[in-house]
Parts: C-alpha cells; sequence; structure tokens
C-alpha cells in the first residue's frame, strides 16, 4: 500500500512538473541566462526572479535572466478604475498634432531627466539635480513597470521633472502664432498646465523620511486604524507636518486653540531633523490614525502626504487643493472627504468637526469612504497600470522613432540596486517586481464625453457650495 501511495505522488509531481515546463519557452538554460521568453496563464505557477548582485562593491551589469516578452491567456476581464479617464484628458493637448521630437527636446529647460526605452531597455539622460531621490525612485519604478509587463512597453522618448510646482504654463502655448507645448511628465497638474501627471516618487520608498513602499505602508497604516475605534478617536482634527514650506500651512497653524478660541484643530509643527535623530519614532504613519478627523493641505504644491492622511478612516478634512495627483480627481466631497476653504480655514474646520460630533455615524461613513477609494483604487498593480496605459497612449502619439541620446546611461534593476546601501537598497528590493504578471493590465475605460465632465466637475462644485454654505444635513450621506 505504502508503495502505492509513494508511486502515485511521483506521478503527481511528473505531472504537475510537465504541465509547467511545456507553457515556458526556454533558451539555454546556464548559470547566469534563465528563462527569456514565459507565457503566462492565470493561476499558474511563476519563476521568480530575484534582484541578482554578484559583487555588491561594484556597479552591477544588468543582466540577460530576465523575461524579455509575455503573452497572456486572453484579455483582461478587469475594468481599470474610473480616474484612468483622466489620462484622456492629460495627452488631449497633443491628439490633434502627435508628438514630435523638437516638441520633446523644447522640455529639456525645465525637465530633471530624460527617459528613453528602445527595445525593452531604458536609458537615462540627467538634465538638471534633484531633491533627495525623487529622480532614482521615479526610474525605479519605471524598470519595475517593465518588469511586471515585459516586451508591452513600447519605444518611447519622454522628458520629466521632478519639482514641486508645474512648468508647462498654458498661458505660454496660446495665440494662433503659438507652438505647441512640449509634453512633460510630473508628479501633480492644475488647471493652468500641461503637465502630464504620473504616480510620485514614493510608491517605492521614500527613504529619507523612513517611509517605505506603498504595499508595506498600506498595511502598517490599515493595522494602526485597529488600534482605537472610531467612536474612541480624539475628536478634533488634527495636523502633523512642516508649515514652512507653503503660507497657507503657516495660516494653519493659527488655527490651534488659544485662551480665545478653540477651533476644534491640533496643529503640529514637525522638525524633520529632530525625527531623524529619534529615528523617526515619533513620525510613523500608522500611529497618526488616532483623530477623528484629520487635515490634508497642500505645501509648495500637491503632497505626497494625501494618500496616507485619506487612509486612516478619519473624516478627511480637506483642505481645497491647487494641485491634483494622478487618482484623486474622482473623489467625491462629502463621499470621500469634507472640503475646507482656503480663505475661512478655521471657521470650516471648526464647522466641520461640530457637524461630525453631531452626526458621528455620518462622519465615520465619510471617512470610511475615503479609506475605502484608496483600497479600491489604489492597489500597487493599479499604479503600474496607470503607468502602463499613459506610457502606450504617449507612445502612440509620437512621431519620430526613439534613439539613444548622447551622454544617457542603459539603467537596470540591478545597475541602480546593487551598489546602494541602507534603506535605498533596502527599499528596492523591497519593491522589486521578482516575476511578470499573470494578468493582463486592467481594460482602459473610454474618455469623458464634454458633457459626462461638465456634468461630474458640476456635481462637484455644488456639493462643495453646499458646505460653504453650510446647509449639509445627514441626508447626503
Amino acid at each position: 500500500m505504502i508503495k502505492w501511495i509513494f508511486f502515485s505522488i511521483i506521478i503527481l509531481i511528473v505531472f504537475v512538473a510537465s504541465s509547467f515546463f511545456l507553457e515556458a519557452d526556454f533558451s539555454r538554460i546556464t548559470s547566469t541566462t534563465l528563462l527569456k521568453t514565459i507565457i503566462i496563464f492565470n493561476n499558474k505557477p511563476q519563476l521568480q526572479f530575484p534582484l541578482n548582485c554578484t559583487d555588491k562593491n561594484s556597479t552591477a551589469t544588468c543582466s540577460s535572466y530576465y523575461p524579455t516578452t509575455l503573452e497572456f491567456d486572453g484579455d483582461s476581464t478587469t475594468s481599470c478604475p474610473d480616474y484612468f479617464r483622466w489620462i484622456h484628458e492629460d495627452l488631449k493637448p497633443w491628439k490633434s498634432t502627435g508628438i514630435t521630437r523638437d516638441m520633446v527636446e523644447r522640455g529639456r529647460n525645465v525637465s530633471h531627466f530624460r527617459l528613453v526605452i528602445v527595445n525593452g531597455k531604458v536609458y537615462v539622460q540627467k538634465l538638471g539635480r534633484v531633491y533627495q531621490t525623487r529622480d532614482v525612485f521615479t526610474i525605479w519604478g519605471v524598470l519595475q513597470l517593465l518588469r511586471l509587463y515585459p516586451g508591452k512597453i513600447p519605444d518611447l522618448d519622454l522628458m520629466f521633472q521632478c519639482g514641486d510646482k508645474t512648468v508647462i504654463l498654458k498661458k505660454n502655448f496660446q495665440g494662433p502664432q503659438a507652438l505647441s507645448p512640449p509634453p512633460v511628465f510630473h508628479y501633480c497638474g492644475d488647471e493652468i498646465s500641461h503637465d502630464i501627471v504620473f504616480p510620485d516618487w514614493s510608491f517605492w520608498g521614500w527613504p529619507e523620511i523612513n517611509i517605505g513602499p506603498w504595499e508595506r505602508t498600506l498595511h502598517s497604516i490599515l493595522e494602526g486604524n485597529k488600534k482605537t475605534k472610531w467612536i474612541d478617536r480624539v475628536p478634533y482634527a488634527f495636523w502633523k507636518g512642516n508649515p514652512a514650506v507653503a503660507n497657507i500651512r503657516r495660516e494653519l497653524m493659527k488655527c490651534n486653540p488659544t485662551k480665545q478660541q478653540d477651533w476644534n484643530a491640533r496643529i503640529e509643527s514637525i522638525q524633520w531633523n529632530r525625527e531623524k535623530a529619534s529615528n523617526y519614532a515619533n513620525a510613523k504613519l500608522e500611529n497618526q490614525c488616532t483623530h477623528r478627523y484629520k487635515i490634508y493641505i497642500e505645501g509648495a504644491a500637491w503632497s505626497v502626504s494625501e494618500k496616507y492622511i485619506i487612509l486612516c478612516d478619519s473624516m478627511t478634512l480637506l483642505v481645497e487643493p491647487t494641485y491634483y495627483d494622478f487618482f484623486t480627481r474622482n473623489m467625491v466631497p462629502l463621499q470621500h472627504y469634507w472640503p475646507i476653504s482656503p480663505r475661512n480655514m478655521c471657521e470650516d474646520i471648526k464647522y466641520a468637526v461640530d457637524w461630525g460630533n453631531s452626526h458621528l455615524q455620518n462622519a465615520q461613513v465619510i471617512g470610511n469612504g475615503g479609506t475605502d477609494y484608496i483600497l479600491e483604487n489604489l492597489k500597487m498593480k493599479y499604479v503600474y497600470d496607470y503607468m502602463f496605459h499613459l506610457l502606450n497612449d504617449y507612445a502612440k502619439l509620437l512621431k519620430f522613432k526613439p534613439t539613444i541620446p548622447e551622454g544617457a546611461t542603459e539603467i537596470c534593476s540591478e545597475s541602480m540596486a546593487c551598489p546602494v546601501m541602507g534603506l535605498q537598497k533596502s527599499f528596492m528590493e523591497e519593491s522589486m517586481v521578482n516575476s511578470p504578471s499573470d494578468t493582463p493590465p486592467c481594460a482602459m475605460p473610454s474618455p469623458h464625453t464634454p458633457q459626462t465632465l461638465k456634468q461630474f466637475l458640476q456635481e462637484k462644485e455644488n456639493l462643495i457650495e453646499q458646505v460653504k454654505k453650510k446647509g449639509v444635513n445627514s441626508m447626503l450621506v
């Protein structure tokens, strides 16, 4: 009997192994060359391709072991989140003209690096000094996209701006004699610019302030949410950050309680040098979800903190922003956040907190609505899918064949991660894509019609006006 059981197990192992190998097209396998092409089917075993640093003390060369092409068994059955529609809007300035090499070149003077993809390889030309490691982790993110969808990102040539404020102002490209705007990628946009919005570096980590990659940070904040029941949280609005970077933040500091007035706000200034000395013990994001209400306010421009604040389950008091990032434009007032006017911040914060404490269930619903929006729409797979669709649609507009610029350097996961140390290395290892996706990118939604876009924006504005007039009742939520 035991022999028959043993024999059956052997047969099962051989069957599973043969099924897997039949799905992969192997090239010659040596110690340095592994799978070149792999056909991925849903729910099938996958080979893993972790970082390969042969000599940690020197710059690693780009290896050839990772799959270079990828085929899926059928089309995507998952629709992209609705905010993907904004890709169509962001690329609209070049829809009728296409993008010439000259247009790209004209973005050089306002960009920090140029990124070119040719035959699945990434080349980077540094154009300016960048604050901290914003450029490093942005480029790292693009490399991981190519590892997730090998062979699916077309040749392209783009300029990237890593600063805070938008740079391609619409007013400079108006009139019958005006040139077409140069396409420049950036972390945020606004109503007066043509900057193309792209996910920010922090999704792969922000080592300078010890914020890890998004998937880990998201999990930590969700665990932090469980420490205190919503009803037991501090019944005030909380914000902690650096007020020195913007006048509006310095105005927010005035909303702290005084002997004469309590605006229901508790505002704390953060000193990053002090936090660094204590290994950021008091700045952990998962420990900052202790209030019923949390304030989001812009800094020099949009702030990376937005997604972390919204995820807290607290009702987000969102000070009306000037800038937007790639995922927030579909958020709805009183469903995902409570709008605050920048001109009457203290009064609006007091009203919001008083309203919430008088309508506890409704306030909690709004807080949970913001968290659910992040959980449903900002999975890391969707971050990559947004990049995938944006870059593919951008490449379709190019009217020239991208070539490797003079002075550009080939960049790969090994050349970036192997030579570095500390948090930068650990964050790269943690956020590295180790195998191709077993599912296709989500299906891109169709563009807004002018009528549906106008209606959506008008509905948002109506809700904001209702809050400004202090006409909110519990039936709205």
